[in-house]
């Protein structure tokens, strides 16, 4: 018996069930009142879902990495919002994982997840730096007394108030480079989080996204030793890039799962043997969704083709290029399926109240192109695929 497999496929078929009994049930409310899904993610820390990626050393489930994706995928089917906070959490947990370096301090931290479960949010974005995550303008400062502190205009902080700790990018030093980054784990009872704007938005809703002012104080043993720069080639690029990925797939695919709901519905009240017009439409959203699927599962294959061996191949050009183009035409073709689910389903899938309602999957998966920018991401690629020679 393979003990790895069978951890693996208990997961996943419990992380499944979460989503079909309960993320489901309440993402019609988390959506309509814009709040956090917390009785999904209550139940998938009961699961001890939020740790099941770290080594059993460490009191994880040593669950691989293919799995915390399909685990994306079915939470995202189910609720987008759910499926993007457990996938934000990921993200902070692989990156903490890879990049510990078995400093004391962060190895302990790392046993807290997964004795407490903690929830983990990022604070990478901020202003006045043009949506570049590679670049700070707040800096960690050094005190008389010997803590750290730090003061990060963020535009967005995904499910901030509702997290126990929050990994933040900063500028290594007052007077380092914007580009001299580090990131810092600070908890909830190290920071003050000073609301920058109110939450009311389009798709999404549950993640609870708004702006904050963050002001925190650190020691110097919460800080990542390996460089921002690494960390972010290494893992939480594309890390997000494959997570995020899977859970607009299956936004997708439940919208294309409604559409052949209504289908079947409509040919089963028809009494002509010929296939109706919506048959069609399905058919050519069928061929719409199979590239989705494809170059996500591919994206995800790639990924752990890179990180073989010493995972340097992840620093080169030819990889950011490579989760840059992941990102960037799975966040294009996901709302474009949704869509087409819409002309399938016609009126009553642009009924909020019919069971074939596509609204929200459009409304979420519209916020695909906008964590990180595709713009800003063609910008990038464009100034590597003039230099990089080993671009696939």
């Amino acid at each position: 018996m393979n003990v790895t497999v069978d951890r693996d496929a208990t997961l996943l078929q419990d992380v499944r069930a979460i989503a079909d009994d309960i993320a489901a049930v309440h993402a019609d409310d988390v959506d309509r009142r814009a709040r956090f899904p917390h009785e999904a993610i209550d139940a998938l820390r009961e699961r001890g879902a939020l740790s099941a990626f770290l080594p059993i050393e460490l009191g994880g489930e040593d669950i691989a990495f293919e799995t915390l994706a399909a685990a994306c995928f079915e939470l995202g089917r189910r609720c987008a919002s759910t499926g993007m906070v457990f996938a934000m959490h990921q993200i902070q947990v692989v990156t903490i994982a890879r990049h510990h370096e078995d400093e004391p301090w962060l190895t302990a931290y790392l046993r807290r997840v997964a004795d407490e479960q903690r929830l983990i949010a990022s604070v990478t974005s901020e202003l006045g730096t043009g949506g570049d995550m590679g670049r700070s303008v707040a800096a960690l400062t050094p005190t008389d007394s010997g803590p750290l502190t730090f003061e990060k205009q963020a535009p967005t902080v995904s499910y901030g108030e509702q997290a126990q700790d929050l990994l933040v990018s900063l500028r290594r030093a007052p007077d380092a480079e914007p580009t001299d980054q580090v990131a810092v784990l600070a908890g909830a009872d190290q920071v003050q989080l000073e609301p920058a704007g109110s939450w009311d938005p389009l798709g999404m809703r549950g993640t609870c996204s708004p702006g904050f002012t963050v002001r925190g104080t650190v020691d110097e043993q919460q800080v990542l030793p390996r460089p921002f720069s690494h960390i972010c080639a290494q893992s939480m690029v594309p890390v997000s890039h494959i997570l995020w990925s899977h859970v607009w797939l299956g936004i997708a695919t439940d919208a294309f799962d409604r559409a052949r709901a209504f289908v079947r519905a409509s040919a089963a009240r028809s009494s002509s043997t010929a296939p109706i017009p919506a048959a069609l439409r399905l058919s050519r959203l069928s061929c719409a969704l199979s590239p989705l699927r494809a170059e996500t599962y591919a994206g995800l294959r790639d990924f752990l083709d890179f990180a073989r061996d010493d995972g340097e191949a992840l620093n080169t050009m030819a990889a950011a290029v490579r989760f840059n183009q992941l990102k960037v035409t799975t966040s294009d073709m996901a709302p474009a399926i949704c869509q087409g689910a819409l002309g399938v389903c016609g009126m009553m899938g642009y009924k909020n109240d019919s069971p074939f309602s596509i609204g929200r999957h459009i409304r979420d998966a519209l916020s695909g192109s906008l964590m990180i920018s595709n713009e800003r991401l063609h910008e990038v690629d464009a100034d590597l695929l003039l230099v990089a020679k080993d671009v696939r």
